[in-house]
This record gives structure tokens, C-alpha cells and sequence, in this order.
């Protein structure tokens, strides 16, 4: 114990490390700090358009107290459906930064309101959020680099690395100044994180979790910093070096795997969609009105006994194309699920080879905020927008009057409440990788004395 108090003192006493490691620790707090603070942001956003519906409902049944067939209520009625963050989403904010996560629909085509959202400015989320897992992915490798990448040279440079090596447990200090080190790094990135999981209410299986990413993915950064380290370079090269494959594995290789994915797997963009749903709705008003019914009946024969159209407009042909407008681009909504579930799972396959990519990846699912749970908030949407549905046909295609007290019949729109899953399968690739690694590096320091010898 007193030998890992003497090794830890030379590290407070240097000035540089001293600083690293406090800047370090300051900006994970920050990281996490800014993390709890835009989920309470998103949080108090939910809770404020809640009350807004209501009001607009309330107006809208002040407006219409009576409607002869409930055509008017369903055209003009809001209903708000929200993705409730996470415990664990401050780690990782993912898609919820860029997707919509409160999302007015009413009883109108689904696919037109889903995509809605997808028009924002890129440019505003370039640059990302900047949160736990920017800093373990992005930033803790340079720490460690910094750290690690002149423990051998530095010796090696100054002539005492052969007098270190002659001591008894030699072999073991460096494996001491190693662990140490890394230690201290982890130690930095994991306060802020239980701080902020404790402040959160974080499930703890999904703490261990990601602490245990956090630890696989420093030990893989350490194992690579002393595979560089020990090979009897200077400094300045070890430090190129390391840089280069920092650069290369969490910024280049990522990106070239993400362009290969696109090509490899085409998926058209959510607006699309929406752009080919209202051109058939728009269509539809070219059509005569009895082709437009008899299709809609041929799908869906349990209306198909309500009386014929009047002369004018009808709200119940209204709603009729608009569902089939929907119904047209359901293949296309198909095959754009399936091409973003296949990106998904070879990003998951890439994760085992890219540890930035599989890191990411299972702190996103731990938050609950990848493709996976954006996908299910549409399933739930349309569910939702299902029960919508049914419920203003029953009054549309039977005559049946829309009164005062029918408002509060309206379906409610249930929230999600499960926790995501935790990714064992990323956690387990990311883990063996780290090892490997791990080992390798470690297995360097062995040959230490071949290398002072040279």
C-alpha cells in the first residue's frame, strides 16, 4: 500500500498529470451536469404541453359542443404524445437531440404528421451534445494518451529506465504506474457518472453497465497506448503515433463504415414518406368520390354499412382517402424500417471491431435514446393514432351525433414506462476486444528489459 501512496504522490506532484486529470474530472461533472439539465428541460417541456392540449381541446369542444356526426371534433382535436426521457438518458442524449420527442397528431394521415419533425436545420445539430458519452468516446482516449504514451520513453530518455528495471519488482512498477494511472482516469470519469445516476434515479444494473463500458473502453485505450509505448520510440513519436490512432479509429474509420453503410443499404429519408402520402391524399380530390369509398370498404368492410354520401362534403370520405393515403405508402414504411433496422444491426457488428462505435452504441441503448426506442415511440404513436381512428368512426360512418360529454371519451395516449434492455451482446464484444488488447500491452512490459538493452 505504501509503494501505491509513493506512486501516486510523484503523479500530484506533477503539475501536468495534476492538471489533466482535474480537467479531466471537470469537464465529465460539466458532461454530466449538462446532461440532468436537458432532461429536466425535456421533461418540463412535456409537462408544459399537456396542459396547452387540454386548453386547446376545451376550445375546440366550446366551439363544436354538437356536431351531427363527429366530423368537425376529429378534424380540429389535438392529442399530444410524448417519449418521457429515461433515468439514464443525461448519459446519452442520442436522437432525442435531433427526433422529436413530443408530437401533437390528430385522426388525419399518420405518415404526414409522423415525419414533420425531420425538418430541422442541420446544421444545428452538427455539432452534437455535449455529454457523457462525447467524453468517453471522444476525450478520455486523449487523457489516457496523455498519460501513458511517455511512462517507458520518458525513463528510457533520461538513462534510468535500466537502473528501474535492475530493482527488485521491477517488472512490477510499470504495471503499478500503468494501473494507476488508468485507475485515476477511470476514478474521474466515473464520480460525475454515479453522482448524476444517483441524482437521476439510474437503474442500478444499468450503472454497472455502463461503468463496466466505461472500464472496458479505457483498458482498451490503455493496452494500445502501451503496445505503442514499448516499442523504444521517442515520446514525440509515441504521442504521433497514439494521436493518429485516435484519430483513425474513433473518427476516420467510423465515418468510412457510415458513408459504406449508407450505400450498401439505401434508405430514403422519413420525408419522403410524408412527400408521397399527401400527394395521394391531394389526389384524392381529383377522384370520384364512390371509387375513393369503395376502396376504402374493400379494406375495411365492417363500415362499409353506413349510409350512402350526400351530396356535399362528407367528413367520413375525408378521413376515408386520408387513411388510404396512408395505406399506399405502408410498403414504403415497411422497407424504410427494414433498411434502418439492418443499419442498425451491422453498426452493432461494427461495435466489436470499433470500440468508440460499440461504446456508443450501448450507452445509447442503456439511455434509451438510439434508432430502437425512436421506433418504438412511432409504434406507440400509431397505436395511439389507431384508437384515434376508431373511435371518431364509430360516430362518422354510423350518424351518430358528437355532443358535449363525448369530449371526455376521447382515447388517452399511455406514455412508455418500461427501461430499455440492457445490451449484454455489445457489452460482451466491446469486453473481449478491450481484453485482447489489454493483454497484449501488458504482455509488452514483459520485454522491457530486451528493450533497455537495445
Amino acid at each position: 500500500m505504501s509503494v501505491i501512496a509513493f506512486e501516486l504522490k510523484l503523479i500530484l506532484r506533477s503539475r501536468l498529470m495534476l492538471a489533466a486529470l482535474l480537467l479531466l474530472l471537470a469537464l465529465a461533472a460539466f458532461a454530466a451536469w449538462s446532461g440532468l439539465h436537458e432532461v429536466e428541460r425535456q421533461r418540463q417541456t412535456i409537462a408544459r404541453v399537456q396542459p396547452l392540449n387540454d386548453q386547446d381541446v376545451a376550445s375546440v369542444a366550446r366551439r363544436y359542443p354538437n356536431s351531427p356526426d363527429g366530423g368537425q371534433p376529429a378534424y380540429y382535436t389535438f392529442y399530444t404524445t410524448w417519449d418521457a426521457p429515461s433515468n439514464a438518458a443525461f448519459m446519452a442524449l442520442g436522437l432525442r437531440d435531433v427526433a422529436p420527442y413530443v408530437l401533437r397528431i390528430r385522426a388525419l394521415g399518420l405518415q404526414a404528421q409522423l415525419y414533420e419533425g425531420e425538418t430541422f436545420n442541420p446544421e444545428l445539430a452538427l455539432a452534437g451534445r455535449f455529454d457523457y458519452a462525447f467524453i468517453l468516446i471522444y476525450l478520455a482516449p486523449l487523457f489516457v494518451i496523455a498519460l501513458l504514451h511517455d511512462l517507458v520513453s520518458n525513463e528510457r530518455q533520461s538513462g534510468r529506465l535500466r537502473l528501474l528495471l535492475s530493482l527488485p519488482g521491477g517488472a512490477q512498477l510499470w504495471r503499478r504506474r500503468v494501473g494507476l494511472r488508468a485507475f485515476l482516469v477511470f476514478a474521474c470519469l466515473a464520480l460525475p457518472l454515479v453522482g448524476a445516476a444517483l441524482a437521476a434515479g439510474m437503474p442500478l444494473a444499468s450503472l454497472a453497465v455502463a461503468l463496466a463500458v466505461t472500464a472496458a473502453y479505457l483498458a482498451f485505450w490503455t493496452g494500445l497506448s502501451l503496445l505503442v509505448g514499448t516499442r523504444g520510440w521517442q515520446s514525440v513519436a509515441n504521442a504521433t503515433a497514439l494521436m493518429g490512432s485516435w484519430a483513425v479509429l474513433t473518427l476516420v474509420l467510423p465515418a468510412l463504415a457510415n458513408v459504406a453503410l449508407m450505400r450498401a443499404i439505401p434508405v430514403h429519408q422519413g420525408v419522403d414518406l410524408m412527400l408521397a402520402q399527401r400527394q395521394d391524399v391531394h389526389g384524392a380530390w381529383e377522384i370520384p368520390r364512390e371509387d375513393t369509398m369503395r376502396r376504402f370498404f374493400a379494406g375495411h368492410p365492417e363500415w362499409q354499412d353506413t349510409a350512402p354520401l350526400p351530396a356535399g362534403f362528407h367528413y367520413k370520405w375525408y378521413f376515408a382517402f386520408h387513411q388510404l393515403g396512408d395505406e399506399s405508402v405502408a410498403g414504403q414504411v415497411s422497407d424504410y424500417r427494414a433498411g434502418l433496422g439492418a443499419r442498425q444491426q451491422w453498426t452493432g457488428r461494427l461495435g466489436w471491431l470499433l470500440p468508440g462505435v460499440g461504446a456508443q452504441a450501448i450507452l445509447h441503448r442503456l439511455a434509451g435514446t438510439d434508432l430502437p426506442a425512436q421506433l418504438a415511440y412511432q409504434d406507440r404513436i400509431a397505436n395511439f393514432h389507431r384508437e384515434i381512428r376508431t373511435f371518431y368512426y364509430g360516430y362518422l360512418f354510423k350518424d351518430r351525433p358528437f355532443g358535449q360529454d363525448d369530449y371526455a371519451k376521447r382515447p388517452v395516449f399511455a406514455p412508455r414506462v418500461a427501461e430499455p434492455a440492457l445490451p449484454w451482446a455489445g457489452l460482451a464484444g466491446i469486453g473481449l476486444l478491450s481484453l485482447a488488447v489489454l493483454l497484449a500491452g501488458l504482455g509488452r512490459l514483459g520485454r522491457l528489459r530486451l528493450l533497455a538493452r537495445s
